[in-house]
């Protein structure tokens, strides 16, 4: 039979490919399990102990890359190693087929490891954001007690707007005072500011409650509303920190898969070289 009657073959060694794969899949859990554990060791709760933000930003890129280094050699030398002998190839193709193998090897790796970790991080999602519902819903009814409405279209402070009298009832109103007020406080967070209506009901209600001048009932108001805007103003602190922490860390994992393709790549290069001149 002549060369020209020989059937197609595949250039691809799919076996050797999805072995490279799965030790690379595997090499990334353990060293991303291992940064994980190092990286929750260094932080404390308590000052001045475990690593500073900046640092634990920097260990976390270091490691990133340091993992898909690891992981890709690997994954991308064993995909050359084991892949079958191209005969009567010339060096250049051989070369560039067993680049090709390792990056495909780190492709394949790099999916099964977002598919694995993109469902995970959606069921922790999930719970996060349950928990974090009923938490939120607890904190805004106060004392424990459910909000009324908390799941509707209207909101509870709505509601208490539409009831609020002037009468003080006794102390057995003051549970009703402070979820109305947490409710107060929750919508200041969404508008961004306290209302002047709701600052002279807050201090109606203050003065009535507590038996306290006026000016006195004012100045607490004022300190309330002083602790509340200083919260707001933390919390949208924090969440640009996030934002730009979460920014930084996307450039950072881009980079180190970027460096696992070219790690990958020449791994299989090198293997497949070692495995020719063995055979």
């Amino acid at each position: 039979m002549d060369s020209g009657s020989r059937p197609a073959k595949s250039a691809a060694s799919w076996p050797s490919i999805v072995a490279g794969a799965f030790v690379a899949a595997a090499a990334t859990v353990i060293l991303v399990a291992l940064g994980s554990g190092i990286g929750f060791a260094s932080i404390s709760p308590w000052p001045d102990r475990g690593a500073s933000v900046t640092t634990f930003a920097v260990t976390t890129a270091i490691w990133l890359i340091v993992t898909q280094w690891i992981s890709a050699a690997l994954g991308g030398y064993i995909a050359g190693r084991l892949r079958t002998r191209w005969m009567g190839t010339h060096p250049h193709e051989v070369f560039f087929r067993d680049t090709a193998h390792g990056l495909i090897t780190w492709a394949v790796a790099t999916i099964l490891v977002v598919a694995v970790g993109a469902s995970s991080f959606m069921s922790a999602a999930g719970t996060a954001g349950h928990v974090a519902g009923a938490g939120a819903a607890a904190i805004v009814a106060g004392s424990g007690s459910a909000a009324p409405n908390a799941n509707g279209p209207i909101s509870p402070y709505e509601i208490d707007r539409l009831f609020r009298t002037s009468n003080f009832g006794g102390a057995a109103l003051l549970a009703d005072a402070r979820t109305e007020t947490a409710h107060i406080a929750a919508n200041a967070f969404a508008n961004g500011s306290i209302s002047a209506a709701d600052r002279a009901y807050l201090i109606e209600q203050v003065s009535a409650r507590t038996g306290a001048s006026q000016s006195d009932a004012q100045a607490r108001v004022d300190n309330f509303v002083a602790a509340v805007t200083e919260a707001q103003a933390k919390l949208k602190t924090e969440a640009d920190s996030a934002r730009k922490a979460a920014a930084e860390a996307s450039i950072y994992l881009a980079l180190s898969l970027l460096i696992g393709a070219f790690i990958a790549s020449v791994a299989a290069a090198l293997g497949g070289r070692i495995r020719d001149e063995h055979i």
